[in-house]
């Protein structure tokens, strides 16, 4: 394996990288702003200069030093190389690039969204000058809504052109490029386009400065009080890997969370933006019909009437009379629990997956230049099919689609449903259709849905950011997510709730379930891990610096 020394350092790599890329994989910092592992490498910046010795091609035993600084970002990692960011020369350029990155930049930070994780604000500390020499006017430019997502503070920006590579080589929509010449070159969008391809927010992700802002989390909160849970996206059969940010309860932001087989850096603006569901209409308490109105009811009346109703459609119409929904959007575990219940019940109890929402085709992103697949969002929005369709196999007997269900309601062969409601607004309305005739209907769900008012009794069950789980996407991969935030009052998950149903004992927790179904036979769950939390690949940990 190949080494080379870096400011002291023995850094190793494989294969073909660069200098800053061999850098970046063992952790050893060097400044950079326009370089993204994503995109194609232009070297503008200038702040990665380093100085470098190599071996001479023509007497390999030889090393020779450049006599110029070298851009670590462009240059071929190469064994035995020496290489220092940190010489008298590097530093100087380093101070040289961050006064002139500095000339127009305001002193906003204060009021800036990107205060906390700002490259700017935090390469100035390392490596910028204490004081500035700059006394002329700053220019100044008006703030621009330039897309359906995105704000543009040319004031800030660096012209790093990430945003503008990004939307050239991965959305291919090309909407943004450098206008200008000298000190008034800047970022902006073409006459009559806005940022509003299906992957726009990304170039949100990807500015290093506070120059390119999200409108949804605009002034919403400072970014060092926000936590991380590691997370898959409720909206994709795809599997994309997220952050949820959060605070106090409550979800401010999602970002994508770098995983090379399934999104790599990026996130759909579907993925990113589809979470307000988690804090709107959502039910808070038990619910059962008495005389034709909602009555609150206690968690342990609603357990005891879920058993005793099931129960009685057996003994009053025989095995095969009840049947459970699953829901798609639940993950694997709740759906074991479910249909393990279900069968503890009625061993020949029909067990129905309520059908995903395709909407069109799938929508594939390539490079224009390359014709390379740079991204795919899935037209399958629900994130747990496959898992749905193992756990249904896994118990075998008696299975039906949702249409066949709604014949057996229909004919009267099936008199009680018990039903996990799919949690995005309008989504349950074929599942309404099909057994909202149902005698005997009970509704496991998080928000005031038509389900919910025609069920015989209904539970407050919790979203996907408030519990733990694995979903498995369209590609057969099975992914673990974490809870991100405290249950609502009252609410109780899927898999809690069949839990104490079945009386299973010790606490309920998503990895006592995967046990359980290892030891079932389900062998793809035995060492499914839950993700530690990581920043994202292009996020340095500058307080290390």
């Amino acid at each position: 394996m190949p080494t080379m020394e870096v400011d002291g350092q023995m850094v190793s790599w494989e294969g073909k990288k660069t200098i800053l890329q061999a850098c970046n994989d063992a952790n050893v910092p060097i400044p950079h702003y326009c370089y993204h592992a994503g995109l194609s490498i232009v070297a503008s910046c200038r702040i990665c200069l380093v100085e470098m010795e190599s071996p001479d091609p023509k007497d390999p035993a030889k090393m020779v030093k450049l006599p110029k600084l070298t851009p670590s970002c462009q240059t071929p990692a190469v064994d035995r190389m020496k290489v220092t960011s940190k010489s008298p020369k590097a530093v100087a350029n380093q101070k040289a690039v961050m006064e002139f990155l500095l000339i127009n930049h305001p002193l906003d930070c204060p009021v800036c969204d990107q205060a906390g994780e700002c490259y700017l604000q935090d390469y100035s500390f390392n490596y910028g000058r204490a004081e500035s020499r700059f006394e002329e006017d700053k220019i100044k430019n008006p703030k621009k809504d330039i897309g359906l997502h995105v704000l543009l503070y040319s004031d800030r920006c660096i012209l790093c052109t990430r945003c503008v590579r990004f939307t050239r080589e991965i959305s291919g929509s090309g909407e943004l490029a450098v206008f200008g010449r000298g000190a008034r070159e800047e970022i902006d969008v073409f006459p009559g386009k806005t940022v509003d391809n299906p992957l726009s927010a990304n170039v949100i992700d990807i500015c290093p400065v506070g120059a390119l802002l999200d409108k949804d989390f605009l002034f919403s909160q400072r970014v060092w009080f926000l936590k991380s849970a590691a997370s898959i996206s409720p909206i994709s059969s795809g599997g994309e890997n997220i952050f949820i940010h959060h605070n106090h309860g409550r979800i401010y932001r999602i970002k994508p969370r770098f995983n090379a087989d399934v999104n790599k850096w990026w996130i759909s603006d579907e993925a990113r933006y589809t979470w307000q569901f988690v804090h709107e209409n959502r039910l808070h308490a038990c619910h059962r019909m008495q005389y034709g109105s909602f009555v609150e009811t206690s968690w342990e009346r609603a357990y005891a009437q879920t058993t005793e109703d099931l129960q009685k459609a057996v003994r009053d119409n025989g095995p095969g009379s009840t049947a459970a929904v699953l829901s798609p959007f639940a993950s694997t575990e709740e759906m074991f629990l479910h249909a393990k219940f279900a069968r503890s019940i009625d061993p020949q109890a029909w067990l129905a997956v309520t059908p995903p929402r395709i909407d069109g085709q799938d929508q594939v992103f390539k490079n224009p230049a390359t014709g390379a697949v740079t991204f795919t969002i899935r037209a399958e929005k629900a994130p747990n099919r496959r898992g749905a369709e193992k756990i249904t196999a896994h118990f075998g007997g008696n299975a039906c689609a949702l249409e066949e269900l709604a014949e057996k309601i229909k004919n009267k062969k099936v008199m009680a449903v018990l039903a996990s409601a799919d949690p995005l607004p309008g989504m349950d309305k074929p599942v309404l259709a099909a057994i909202g005739a149902a005698p005997t209907l009970i509704a496991l769900t998080s928000r005031h849905t038509g389900l919910y008012e025609k069920a015989g009794l209904s539970m407050p069950t919790c979203t996907w950011a408030e519990k733990a789980g694995v979903y498995e996407n369209c590609d057969g991969r099975i992914q673990a997510f974490q809870q991100a935030i405290d249950p609502l009052e009252n609410c109780r998950s899927d898999g809690r709730i069949f839990w104490d149903l079945l009386a299973h004992e010790g606490t309920h927790s998503a990895a006592a379930v995967r046990h359980e179904m290892a030891a079932a036979g389900l062998a793809d769950y035995a060492n499914v891990a839950i993700p530690q939390v990581e920043k994202p690949l292009e996020v340095m940990e500058f307080s290390a610096l």
